[in-house]
């Protein structure tokens, strides 16, 4: 199995909802990183798992949506406590939608929150079709 990882950042604001974190509770800003790992069994006719340059655009495509957002106030967030967890599969889902090479068979987002935490969402793709 190949696999190809490319990385991004943005600063985000959001407040936790529904329990009590303290001062999670409040707005606050994270500097999150974002690391895009594709996986799949057969590269391309030019010896790609995909483009990179097509990645990489479709990565900063939706960082720039989520950058120096509040993310409570975004529809995708409606109704969700805006966690790492949620912001993963989020972000996950999205970048997925773009990826249309049929070779890839995995799509996973790993959401760095800070230096030691993170959270991850993996997507596997049907290749019957």
């Amino acid at each position: 199995m190949y696999a190809l990882t490319i990385r991004g950042d943005l600063i985000a604001q959001h407040y936790l909802i529904g329990g009590d974190w303290g001062a999670e509770n409040m707005p606050h800003s994270h500097h999150y990183q974002v690391e895009v790992q594709l996986e799949g069994d057969q590269l391309d006719q030019h010896g790609f798992l995909v483009d990179i340059v097509d990645l990489e655009s479709s990565l900063n495509r939706l960082l720039a949506r989520y950058r120096d957002q509040m993310l409570n106030e975004l529809p995708e967030f409606s109704g969700l406590n805006p966690s790492l967890e949620h912001f993963s599969r989020i972000f996950c889902q999205a970048l997925s939608e773009n990826i249309h090479a049929a070779n890839v068979r995995a799509v996973t987002v790993r959401l760095w929150e800070n230096e030691l935490a993170w959270a991850s969402c993996q997507l596997r793709r049907d290749q019957a079709g």
